[in-house]
């Protein structure tokens, strides 16, 4: 039997869609308001992720929104903020905050803008920022998302990590899409306690299966409980149905541009509008697309109860 790491994390976590105000800034009283539901619901909170348009929030406003979500009563045992940046510094400043803040892990994306990097520079990358924080009880995450960095960790990338750093580098979210890559790191990492989240709740019958931890899901934020459901009763009689429940509500927000799919979502069913700010490049859904959107999860009869 596989003893992943001990972890104060949760089976589900989501990077949770970050509502703006008109000025562009981070609203934080309506994102501590969605994380409330969000644990309400048994997922933990990945702040700043991809779907958090992360990358569209500064440094300083991210240290902000942190330690605001904090003061309001969230418990960073429960968070994963994510904290990679292309740049050393800004990696090393998100990263010691969430440490100083006691949160339960960081997820570290590689150097993304850098593209036909060799494995020496990313490990060398990602043990600089391990150095320079210079703190036992950190604990990193590599968010592996080729998609979107174009960037592929390799397996031999991520042993060499575990073995320099074995209390430091204890797991991974995997957003490749990729089940074969996935299951690979769990046979070859899982033996040594090292925790594997899914990229996608559509993985994550096989990953707990195969020795993961569980699933850091896009639509967490809109289908919480159910996941949050299927993860705890991943072996009860019924779970290959639930997943295949899960993968119905997944297939129609995919149709969609996925942050704008989901922010149509939580404006809908919360009757607030504002939720529907999106930060360029992206763009919300157009009028047309909302409608059809909101006709489809209708069709199956989906709700978001309590928001």
């Amino acid at each position: 039997m596989l003893t992943p790491k001990p972890s104060s994390l949760s089976a589900v976590l989501s990077p949770v869609i970050t509502p703006f105000n008109a000025d562009g800034s981070p609203n934080v009283q309506k994102l501590l308001k969605q994380c409330k539901w969000l644990e309400a619901n048994g997922v933990g909170h990945a702040v700043f992720g991809t779907n958090s348009e992360a990358n569209s929030i500064s440094t300083a406003q991210k240290l902000h929104v942190l330690d605001e979500l904090i003061r309001g009563g969230l418990d960073p045992a429960h968070m994963m903020p994510g904290t990679g940046a292309c740049s050393i510094d800004a990696a090393v400043q998100m990263t010691k905050a969430a440490v100083d803040a006691k949160c339960g892990g960081v997820l570290m994306l590689p150097p993304f803008y850098y593209k036909d990097i060799c494995d020496d520079g990313l490990f060398a990358h990602f043990a600089e920022v391990i150095e320079k924080v210079g703190d036992s009880k950190l604990q990193i995450y590599i968010y592996n998302i080729p998609p979107v960095t174009k960037i592929s960790l390799s397996l031999s990338l991520l042993e060499r990590l575990v073995k320099a750093y074995p209390n430091t580098v204890i797991g991974m979210k995997d957003s490749s899409g990729d089940w074969a890559y996935t299951e690979s790191v769990i046979k070859l990492l899982a033996p040594e306690g090292f925790r594997v989240y899914a990229g996608s709740e559509v993985f994550l019958m096989r990953t707990m299966r195969a020795g993961g931890v569980g699933c850091i899901s896009a639509t967490a934020n809109v289908n919480p409980k159910a996941i949050a459901t299927l993860a705890a009763n991943w072996q009860a009689a019924g779970a290959d149905q639930h997943q295949a429940e899960l993968d119905q509500v997944r297939a129609i927000f995919q149709k969609y541009q996925m942050i704008a799919a989901l922010k149509t979502a939580v404006a809908h069913y919360s009757k607030d509008a504002d939720w529907l700010r999106i930060r360029p490049p992206l763009m919300p859904l157009g009028a047309d697309q909302q409608k059809k959107l909101i006709h489809e999860l209708e069709q199956i009869h989906f709700s978001m109860p309590g928001l």
